[in-house]
């Protein structure tokens, strides 16, 4: 970066952990905004949207990423070694349109896979000042982690106006729309997405305290205590008081409540117990709840360490739902759960494609902080095999798995070069951001030489073709 990343604050992180979004303005002349509209005009004009080319048909874009206050505050919710992902769209709202209804967007390349962790995040760009009457993007602040649409909208609607150059930084998992344009200008925006590659170690922003000391409003706050310790590098929440053999089955039967926030509340409520309550919430693991046994996945992962031996066992259950849920939560623990790494490596071959995909992306999640004693040669040649599995989403988690391995990915390296072929797009990208971070020569050589003969020149045309 030519100049340095202007960090968050805590107070800012804060707010971005309880609604879900970040609000910053790049200060860039007007004509630099005025320029990329125009751009968009054009393209839209010559040859419609090209979506994920929009970046090299206007590469002046990437300059907004690259501003100060929108790499600080992506660096502070998303980890300094982010990466920006090979899918964007510009969003086009014309004059009269009815705009669009409340909705999470889909992960580009993977199945549809929810956390309350933010590994993942949007950025709404405007090229244009967006009033009210324009139709502007709007969001449901703090909607992040409600999967029902009906506990979403108890949420207030915020439309998040602008002028050129705003930028708002989201968790994939707000819910939000474009709104009813109701003026005589037509609205764009750019939406841009970008991942997490590393785990939290410590705070990623301009930080003056360890501790969450929020005075918000009171819906979630262990739920969001919890996020702020896993965002600072803290292994395990702080532990709650004692709790009565009536309270834990409270909050058990709380789980299966048709209040989601209630539900959530008891997860993390649950998951503070620590030991003690892990007996309980293994019973629940294995019940015949789907709901139960996805909100106890979210309590054991907040347990941590203590709740580790029992997942593994998870893994062995003969209902996959009980062997996908406990390698989901085994890979939200990160290098909590270091130790299911072997089980986890032969999750990854499992007969359910659920399975498959959930232990593919933990082996990513924990392999990158485990020491480099620990041997994870079986592991790189499982995640290697998987990157021809028959469901492209199972492959594009193995290629970000290879991704965060690093260096120790390298025997991956011939696997990787013939993915960069693959017939799922996604997979492709994530095939070359692993080359990328494995960094041998060989590694760099061969990405090179496929970087530079797909190359698409944006000044090549119908009308000029040389």
């Amino acid at each position: 970066m030519s100049r340095p990343a202007l960090q968050l604050t805590d107070e800012e992180m804060r707010d971005f952990i309880v609604n879900g979004y970040v609000k910053v303005q790049t200060d860039f002349p007007p004509s630099f905004h005025q320029n990329v509209y125009e751009q968009l005009e054009a393209m839209f004009e010559q040859t419609g949207n090209l979506g994920n080319n929009v970046l090299p048909l206007i590469p002046e874009i990437q300059e907004i990423f690259d501003h100060p206050t929108v790499h600080g505050a992506m660096q502070g919710v998303l980890g300094s070694d982010y990466v920006m992902h090979s899918h964007r769209f510009c969003h086009y709202n014309p004059e009269g349109s009815d705009g669009q209804g409340f909705h999470k967007d889909t992960y580009e390349g993977d199945e549809q896979i929810r956390r309350h962790r933010c590994r993942w995040t949007m950025a709404f760009y405007y090229p244009q000042d967006v009033t009210e009457d324009m139709g502007p993007t709007a969001v449901l602040p703090g909607s992040q982690y409600y999967e029902t649409g009906e506990s979403a909208h108890e949420q207030p609607d915020l439309s998040l106006c602008g002028e050129a150059g705003t930028v708002t930084i989201v968790h994939y998992d707000l819910w939000h729309r474009a709104t009813p344009n109701q003026s005589d200008k037509k609205r764009y925006m750019l939406k841009f997405l970008f991942s997490r590659l590393g785990e939290p170690q410590a705070p990623s922003w301009k930080s003056d305290t360890a501790d969450w000391h929020s005075g918000e409003k009171p819906e979630h706050p262990e739920m969001w205590e919890a996020l702020w310790d896993w965002y600072y590098g803290k292994q395990n929440g702080n532990p709650a008081n004692g709790i009565s053999r009536t309270e834990m089955d409270t909050l058990i039967e709380t789980l299966d409540s048709d209040n989601e926030r209630e539900r959530l509340n008891a997860a993390y409520r649950l998951g503070r117990v620590g030991a003690a309550a892990v007996p309980t919430l293994k019973q629940a693991l294995h019940g015949t709840s789907d709901a139960i046994r996805n909100y106890a996945g979210y309590a054991l992962s907040l347990t941590g360490a203590p709740a580790v031996p029992t997942l593994i066992d998870a893994l062995q259950a003969t209902d996959e739902s009980v062997r996908a849920t406990a390698a989901y939560t085994l890979a939200d623990m990160g290098k909590t759960a270091q130790e299911a790494i072997p089980v986890l490596t032969r999750a990854a071959q499992d007969s359910s494609e659920w399975v498959r995909r959930h232990a593919t992306e933990g082996l990513g999640l924990i392999g990158q902080q485990v020491s480099e004693e620990m041997d994870l040669s079986e592991t790189v040649q499982v995640l290697t095999n998987k990157l021809r599995d028959d469901h492209y989403w199972i492959r594009d988690n193995a290629a970000r798995a290879l991704a965060k391995l690093g260096t120790r990915a390298e025997p991956a390296i011939p696997t990787l070069v013939a993915q960069l072929e693959d017939e799922n797009r996604y997979v492709r990208f994530h095939a070359a951001l692993a080359l990328k971070q494995i960094k041998t020569p060989e590694a760099q050589d061969a990405l090179f030489n496929h970087l530079f003969a797909s190359r698409w020149c944006e000044l090549t045309t119908r009308e000029t073709p040389y």
